[in-house]
């Protein structure tokens, strides 16, 4: 059965190999590049908070824009491709050409067929996940001049660590399922690409929940002093110790900003500073990134491993 597999999905696995080199040799050209640029470009004390760095990360940006597009578009876009052209065809294209009646009525049975499919090619997206993974991973530290955004970006945090090889198994059992579903490709290939970005987004709004966010009291600044920690909400506290979203009452007054000055605002905050108000910000810091990623993790294999039940418990019930 492992070498049938292999003879009908070649074709998807040495893409997706293809894939995964062609995109390792533009992180790997535009990391070598980017490092040259760094090295003649960089001033003193970068990468670091001084401005000069913010700077060469924005020299950067614009270097690379075509790199970073690629880049921004990987965490939804490579998972639905999984799903699309891994998942969706495995029982989708059997039923739509009838071959399943010829391949589950041979020697082998149609649990036993199922278990080696869904287990090989399950293997196989992970590992090319954690690839993915690692490539990012050996790519990023070269743009990490300024801000280094691992955790609260969530784009990035899709792509390192353990995301990736979860991402691509969940995307591949709804595919599955789906192909089981509808019986043609097609469709499940559009219902896996909606799951998707529908459970990304969901999972985007459950993650401030992972665990309970650290509250910060600031004074004389709004922003933390981690900017790598992830948001979650903000409150002015008032002098009696009340928390409140606008201060009412305060006797500073509040200018609408023109164009992209923020003097205005800025003046405000000082004017509610000094009148002994602090900022509250709830957040995660930067220190729960694998605690966040292993939650999610969690989350995905469990719920890959209850679609890969409902397309088992599917097949057989209808196997014609």
């Amino acid at each position: 059965m492992i070498w049938v597999t292999w003879r009908q999905h070649r074709a998807q696995i040495l893409v997706t190999a293809g894939f995964l080199a062609l995109l390792g040799a533009l992180l790997l050209v535009s990391a070598v590049e980017a490092g040259r640029y760094v090295a003649q470009h960089a001033p003193p004390g970068c990468p670091g908070p001084a401005a000069a760095c913010g700077d060469l990360a924005v020299a950067l940006g614009r270097r690379y824009d075509a790199v970073y597009s690629v880049f921004g578009w990987m965490p939804l876009v490579a998972p639905a491709l999984i799903g699309a052209f891994w998942g969706a065809p495995l029982l989708g294209r059997e039923y739509e050409r009838g071959t399943h009646r010829l391949a589950w009525t041979q020697s082998v049975p149609v649990r036993r067929w199922l278990a080696v499919k869904l287990s090989v090619l399950g293997a196989a997206v992970v590992a090319g996940g954690l690839a993915l993974s690692l490539m990012v991973s050996l790519w990023r530290p070269v743009f990490r001049e300024g801000v280094d955004s691992t955790f609260g970006n969530i784009g990035v945090f899709n792509m390192v660590g353990v995301e990736p090889a979860v991402w691509w198994l969940y995307a591949f059992m709804l595919g599955t399922l789906a192909g089981a579903l509808f019986r043609r490709t097609l469709p499940a290939m559009a219902l896996v690409v909606a799951g998707v970005a529908v459970t990304m987004l969901a999972l985007f709004q459950l993650s401030d929940h992972y665990a309970e966010p650290a509250r910060a009291e600031l004074s004389g600044t709004v922003l933390l002093d981690d900017p790598d920690a992830r948001l979650v909400s903000a409150a002015w506290l008032e002098p009696s110790g009340q928390e409140v979203a606008e201060p009412a009452g305060s006797g500073c007054p509040r200018q609408v900003d023109a164009g992209r000055s923020g003097r205005n605002t800025e003046a405000w905050q000082t004017c509610l500073f000094g009148k002994g108000y602090r900022y509250v910000v709830y957040h995660h810091p930067a220190s729960r990134f694998w605690r966040f990623q292993w939650t999610e993790a969690g989350i995905l294999v469990l719920a890959s491993a209850a679609l890969g039940a409902l397309t088992v418990r599917r097949t057989l019930r209808r196997p014609g």
